[in-house]
């Protein structure tokens, strides 16, 4: 009598961790006797499919790779199969879970998405109204779109909003791409549009069937796989000075069209997860590079078109491909030598060289940024986000060399460190994982100062802005944008005339910080034309020039960190 589907699926699972002699045969014994085996419930299949798409990404050798594809095809045959018995289909509705083939994905997607799966999915995609709930912003933002509404929405209780929709659109099924066409015509800057759009909360079904768009289907297959025939590296093998102090990794510029499938692949991939960047929506395609870093996988790092850039921070954002299957997403945040990584594998792959393949990602961004102070965001290690608690995340990072930017949380991580030492057995609270999740963790290497960006963020340069604002301005930002920018082109000797737009917003929002520097007065003309450079690369092709500029600018470096950190002091 052959074992229970779920002793099978426990043992399936169990090799995830079997690598080295004869595991590649065992594993590929357990997928032979999956052929022609049904998931009766949702749970089952939903661990079935993770657990190929695992050795898909993973195998212990082609064999292991082709039956994993084979046994993943037919998951679409099998979820039709589970939605005509009537299966509940709600663990679909998790980010976790989500995106498998054959089912669906409802969302109140963003402006920019809803537009990408209009061009991409038409056929794919329906809307799902709920006027009760979407009345209210129905009534504010439709007079914008169409005429005389407003004689309706404004003064009548019930509106018949898809009566007018529809007779507008010509057919309800045309409403979605009338409305997307609408928004995009208005004469208006794009974030007005997002806004108008966004607001009118539009719920979409995406019906995934068994498109390249699923987590089931989606490569990217690289020329050659690669088949790990010794057990996966290990936390405890990677050392991030030592790959920070490596040679350079490999780098292939794609072309914009090459560029462009692969942000769609991306929309895609995380789109189907419940999840959005906003590096990933708004890519520059042109931007893309890939990096080969070795044992099948794949990086890719993109930046922003100017028009879509922060007013300070450079962002890049990326993906990584493990033989040819998307297992995580990429965000650094940067200002002159200081970045905030974001770093989040997706949920199906988290026992698989996490830390190996991190230290990659942080090598490539240090290569192409040149930043050399690495911070984590508090909700990575599990601010307001118990999976994390869960998982231990803080240890993930501490372990690689990350510290606490707090003296009194590196204290309670020296006294949880020493506790260990003492007892193999013993683990972190919950409530102390979540004090140590608090704030950020750094890790530092090159030859500058440590600390400078402990206490630091960007967050406290808008407020102080804020308050000048309020206080310089009586709270009227227009005023203190044309007497700043005034300002602080006479000190540059710039001229505004001769600017680009691009270039115009990029000195009005470093006239705002500026004014709050008086010692900007008394810098060198050397230090001035090295701030004027800065502003100008703001709108270069490529940020990293920006980037490269700022880190070269210690006056300006000085001055932002002094305003910019909730202890001044220890700034450097």
């Amino acid at each position: 009598m052959k074992p229970s589907l779920s002793r099978r699926l426990e043992k399936l699972e169990q090799c995830r961790h079997c690598y080295g002699r004869g595991c590649a045969a065992e594993v590929e014994r357990l997928l032979r006797s999956f052929t022609g085996v049904e998931a009766h419930d949702v749970a089952s299949l939903i661990r079935f499919h993770d657990v190929l798409l695992f050795f898909r990404a993973f195998p212990q050798s082609r064999r292991v790779a082709v039956l994993a594809e084979k046994l993943l095809s037919g998951i679409d045959r099998q979820m039709t199969l589970l939605r005509e018995e009537g299966a509940d289909w709600e663990q679909f509705d998790d980010e976790q879970f989500s995106g498998i083939a054959g089912t669906v994905v409802r969302d109140t997607f963003t402006y920019e998405v809803a537009q990408w799966l209009e061009q991409q999915y038409p056929e794919q995609i329906s809307v799902e109204w709920n006027i009760d709930e979407q009345a209210r912003p129905m009534a504010i933002g439709l007079p914008q779109l169409m005429p005389l509404i407003a004689d309706d929405s404004l003064v009548e209780a019930d509106t018949p909003y898809l009566d007018w929709l529809e007779n507008a659109a010509g057919g309800e099924d045309k409403i979605l791409v009338w409305l997307l066409r609408r928004v995009n015509n208005l004469p208006v800057p794009i974030l007005q549009k997002t806004s108008l759009y966004d607001g009118l909360r539009i719920s979409i079904n995406w019906e995934l069937g068994d498109s390249n768009a699923t987590r089931t289907r989606m490569r990217r297959n690289p020329a050659q796989m690669y088949y790990h025939r010794e057990p996966l590296t290990q936390r405890k093998q990677v050392s991030l000075a030592e790959e920070l102090e490596a040679a350079s990794l490999p780098v292939r510029k794609l072309s914009r069209s090459e560029g462009a499938g692969l942000l769609d692949q991306v929309k895609a991939a995380l789109t189907v997860r419940y999840r959005e960047l906003y590096g990933t929506t708004r890519g520059d395609p042109s931007s893309v590079v890939e990096a080969d870093v070795g044992r099948g996988v794949h990086i890719f790092l993109w930046g922003l078109p100017p028009e879509r850039r922060l007013p300070l921070r450079a962002y890049h954002a990326g993906i990584t491909f493990k033989n040819g299957v998307p297992i995580n997403y990429i965000e650094g945040i940067s200002l002159f030598e200081w970045m905030e990584v974001g770093f989040n594998t997706f949920y199906a792959f988290r026992d698989g060289e996490t830390a190996w393949i991190y230290s990659k990602v942080l090598h490539l961004l240090h290569q192409l940024t040149g930043v050399t102070t690495i911070s984590v965001y508090p909700y990575q290690l599990g601010h307001d986000n118990e999976e994390a608690i869960k998982s231990g995340a803080f240890w993930f990072y501490r372990k690689l060399g990350f510290r606490p930017g707090r003296p009194e949380l590196l204290a309670l991580t020296e006294r949880e460190e020493t506790k260990m030492a003492r007892n193999a057995s013993h683990r972190t609270s919950a409530s102390a994982l979540r004090k140590l999740a608090a704030h950020h963790v750094f890790f530092e290497f090159g030859n500058g100062p440590r600390g400078s960006w402990d206490t630091f963020s960007t967050r406290n340069l808008g407020l102080a802005v804020q308050q000048s604002l309020a206080r310089r301005f009586r709270g009227d930002p227009e005023a203190m944008r044309l007497a700043t920018t005034a300002a602080l082109a006479k000190t540059l000797g710039v001229n505004t005339e001769k600017m680009t737009a691009l270039q115009l917003s990029a000195l009005q929002n470093f006239a705002l910080i500026l004014s709050l520097v008086p010692e900007l007065q008394h810098w060198s003309a050397a230090d001035k034309g090295s701030l004027t450079a800065i502003i100008r690369a703001k709108t270069a092709p490529v940020e990293t020039t920006y980037l490269r500029e700022l880190q070269r600018h210690a006056s300006l470096r000085k001055a932002l960190l002094h305003l910019g950190s909730a202890n001044p002091a220890a700034a450097a």
